[in-house]
């Protein structure tokens, strides 16, 4: 029997990858996670799990927070150890964070396949960390699940080989589907907050290039409020903790927003699906917007999601307070009927189904 090693190591990459668990588990198909604890802590993420009714970890590293050079050491030596105990045939990994090209890393020096979900996605901003982590990902693994032609497109353009690659969709929209309604269910998040559907905008700001530039994240903040002032609209914004550890140490102000901490996938899911606009510097805020029909700004300078920019869901407006508001307007104006380019919510199934042939091909059952 083979065996599936799924690596997480943030909340996003929980996410995308359940339904390929899942799928792994409706088929009963061998596999084991590796949770690296790049963001949180195994113990908080549990919950995290729990809520997305996935199983425990069945590793939980812990490597904490550093630079990066710190936690990709820490990721490779735990992952490598885990490979060699358990001797898996293939590690997947999402998405574009130093425990992804890490873990891909480790796999590839023990001569692992190794597949990359989400694969082909750029920025062209070698400034940011997780472009430099997806394109070395890339460019070691053996199984790339492209969320679209145009990644598919990006792909072949660096030489990766075609029988290397395949379309799939992304999970990001099985997620969505599997898990609004489980979210219709139990949370009530918009009765905490006092708010109702559609009256209201959702913030999210994570990024180093923002937080960390006092100027970049006062200009978020400045068009929040200005956005606020004119719309007369609740600015829900979930406060990650470096996001609000850098508010405090720039001293800058808050105006016109609801600050919350942190929150559950769940209750997230049901305030982005009521949301009138989302304002973000998040990839993923970006897929699920698109998926849920809720138009988006996205405060950066780029993105490496421009098919939400084609099909009109979405506006790259930077961090300049009048370009935010400008933007905002301009995506209220817009119906919301556009198609959504990440896939039918099949992703997982063709993720598999991709993993199966192959092994099939060389006489080993999946």
């Amino acid at each position: 029997m083979s065996t599936l090693a799924f690596v997480v190591g943030t909340r996003p990459e929980i996410i995308k990858m359940a339904p390929v668990i899942r799928e792994c588990e409706k088929q009963s198909i061998d596999d084991l996670i590796i949770h690296t604890g790049q963001h949180y802590s195994y113990d908080m993420d549990k919950i995290f799990f729990e809520e997305l009714e996935l199983r425990d970890a069945d590793y939980a590293l812990r490597v904490g927070s550093g630079t990066d050079a710190e936690q990709t050491g820490r990721i490779l030596v735990g992952v490598e150890r885990a490979l060699i105990k358990e001797q898996p045939d293939v590690v997947l990994v999402e998405g574009d964070t130093n425990s992804v090209f890490a873990s891909a890393f480790a796999a590839t020096k023990l001569h692992v396949e190794v597949g990359h979900v989400e694969a082909g996605l750029r920025s062209y901003d070698r400034f940011m960390p997780e472009e430099i982590n997806r394109v070395l990902t890339d460019h070691i693994s053996d199984f790339l699940f492209a969320p679209t032609a145009k990644a598919e497109a990006t792909l072949l353009s660096e030489g990766i080989p075609k029988n290397k690659i395949s379309v799939t969709g992304n999970t990001i929209v099985d997620a969505v589907r599997q898990n609004l309604k489980l979210a219709q269910k139990r949370a009530s998040i918009l009765e905490e907050l006092d708010i109702d559907k559609r009256t209201y905008f959702l913030t999210t700001a994570h990024r180093r290039e923002n937080v960390d530039n006092k100027a970049r994240l006062s200009g978020i903040l400045k068009g929040l409020k200005a956005l606020h002032d004119e719309f007369d609209a609740p600015i829900i914004f979930p406060m990650h903790p470096r996001t609000k550890n850098r508010v405090a140490k720039f001293d800058l102000a808050l105006d016109g927003v609801i600050s919350t901490p942190p929150i559950g996938f769940l209750e997230f899911l049901l305030l982005e699906a009521n949301a009138k606009l989302i304002i973000t510097d998040s990839g993923g805020v970006q897929e699920e917007a698109c998926t849920l029909k809720v138009p988006c700004i996205t405060v950066r300078d780029n993105t490496e999601r421009p098919e939400t920019v084609a099909v009109h869901s979405n506006l790259v407006v930077g961090t300049d307070a009048d370009q935010i508001v400008t933007g905002a307007r301009a995506m209220l104006n817009k119906p919301r009927n556009w198609d959504n380019p990440f896939g039918n919510g099949d992703s997982g199934q063709r993720i598999v189904a991709v993993l199966k042939s192959a092994f099939e091909a060389c006489g080993v059952d999946l």
